[in-house]
């Protein structure tokens, strides 16, 4: 009799049901699996054959067809091993077939029969929620993770020979229980306390976390843009539950959760070299996985040495910085990933480092340093709404024993000014700061007084701006307009947000 066992495969950032059929044929005894499985998968036929044997159960001698249905879906991975082995075991009569109705299966494992971690258990447990599973067996190491998904019974499974025993009534395994404990962070930021001078760099970055703007930083070698932009998670404001969930998913389908964080909690910072390739950056691959931009999602995306990465590999980067998402696609279809990062960027404004420098004179030629600025297109430096100069700091800062404001009191403003974004688009589902918002949100929330409209357009004849800079100085001018608790936005407030557009030469 045909036994059926629910599983789960994982398409893009979602999981999709996947039924495990195990059924006897006539033939020389074996296992062929169909369902448009990976090599992965075609290699369960070795595991789970060894691991019944190993957990002291009779392989049945008869040849043996397993289904993964849907076919249209291609399965990758080893985690059908667990499915697999208890459909055989159901067909060979030693549980019956009731045993595990209403549940879902994942698991990789050895040939001794320990169950594995497997990747991409939290959409997994997401979508055996959404369709009405109550139960959900896992490996013992990922219970935590799977744990984060409410009104599903997470079973623990350490051994294949554990859970037998369990199904069989002999030795109860109990649920899972969460702890509830804090967790450590996953990246400890510099204090803004320990970075001397810079002020009105701060400021910037302090603007910058207060709406969810682009950065770039343009100074010579050593003035502290890397250390300014290691500081600035220690001022963005805490991740919401949802949030938090959201930036889980990512990384537990990129298999990148730390051992012993079930729950990503403070905002991501990832900081790629510049060698990184195309697919690295956005994603990619035969089977599409997120790059870093989607490992960012609601954090931070750090580009040091701006000019260094390859041309195309920042183009790329254009459409999800407007979109907040990337698509990739290939020809078997297209999958999408959530790409809502902070870009901070921070470049030297030539190759030698010191082309403006006070100090140091710079070594270029005029015409090598206007080809390495024009490295990065016109196009993308419109998408990034502040670009701040970093000088050198003199000895005097250096040495002084005064300390600057810390990150903690920084914050809190931030996190007041983003409460204040948080009441204005209370009524949007994907709108969460001032720098997601769209033409309609912006014609709404982001009206200048006459002085103002004065103001913006003489900046408009002067710099020549376009259209979409336009806007995103009205988006910045709101965000400054918030920290100042302003309900209006003041000429003051647009004035400071004028500054933060780029200069006609860097340097």
């Amino acid at each position: 009799m045909l036994s059926r066992i629910y599983s789960c495969a994982v398409v893009g950032l979602d999981g999709v049901i996947v039924e495990v059929e195990v059924d006897y044929t006539n033939g020389l005894p074996g296992m062929t699996i169909v369902g448009l499985p990976d090599t992965a998968v075609q290699e369960s036929r070795e595991r789970v054959q060894t691991a019944v044997k190993n957990a002291g159960l009779h392989f049945p001698r008869h040849r043996i067809v397993v289904n993964l249905a849907p076919a249209s879906v291609r399965k990758e991975g080893p985690a059908y091993d667990l499915p697999i082995a208890l459909g055989v075991i159901v067909l060979a009569g030693f549980l019956p077939h009731d045993a595990i109705e209403n549940t879902l299966v994942i698991g990789e494992l050895s040939l001794d029969g320990i169950v594995r971690h497997t990747r991409g258990v939290l959409p997994m447990a997401a979508a055996a929620r959404a369709n009405g599973f109550k139960r959900m067996f896992v490996p013992e190491v990922d219970a935590p993770e799977a744990a984060l998904i409410p009104d599903l019974e997470i079973i623990p499974v350490k051994t294949l020979a554990d859970l037998y025993n369990h199904l069989a009534g002999r030795q109860t395994i109990e649920p899972y229980l969460p702890a509830g404990d804090s967790l450590e962070p996953l990246f400890i930021p510099t204090d803004f306390s320990e970075v001397k001078g810079q002020e009105h760099v701060k400021r910037a970055l302090e603007v910058a976390a207060a709406g969810g703007h682009n950065v770039l930083m343009v100074g010579s070698p050593g003035a502290g843009k890397t250390l300014l932009a290691r500081a600035l998670p220690g001022i963005l404001p805490e991740m919401s539950i949802d949030e938090s969930l959201d930036v889980t998913r990512i990384y537990s389908v990129a298999d990148q959760l730390p051992a012993g964080t079930p729950l990503i909690r403070h905002r991501p910072f990832r900081a790629p070299h510049h060698t990184i390739s195309h697919a690295g950056l956005v994603g990619g691959g035969n089977i599409p996985k997120p790059g870093e931009i989607s490992l960012a999602h609601r954090g931070v995306l750090f580009l040091d040495e701006f000019p260094e990465f390859g041309t195309r590999v920042l183009e790329v980067m254009r459409q999800p910085m407007e979109d907040k998402v990337v698509t990739i696609s290939r020809a078997k279809g297209s999958l999408t990933f959530s790409a809502n990062f902070q870009l901070i960027a921070a470049m030297n404004p030539c190759p030698c480092g010191y082309y403006g420098d006070s100090l140091k004179p710079c070594t270029c030629a005029p015409v090598v340093v206007t080809k390495y600025q024009k490295r990065i297109s016109g196009p993308l430096l419109d998408r990034i709404d502040i670009h701040i100069e970093v000088p050198r700091v003199d000895y005097e800062k250096l040495s002084s024993s005064r300390t600057s404001e810390t990150s903690d009191s920084i914050r809190a403003r931030v996190q007041a000014a983003r409460e204040i974004q948080r009441q204005r688009f209370s009524d949007s589902t994907d709108i969460v700061c001032n720098a997601d918002m769209r033409i309609a949100e912006i014609r709404k929330f982001c009206h200048l007084q006459d002085e103002g409209q004065s103001l913006m357009r003489a900046a408009m004849s002067q710099l020549n701006l376009s259209a979409r800079a336009y806007h995103r100085i009205l988006k910045l001018a709101r965000t400054i307009a918030d920290l100042a608790r302003s309900e209006e936005i003041q000429s003051a407030h647009l004035a400071e947000a004028l500054q933060y557009r780029p200069k006609l030469m860097l340097g």
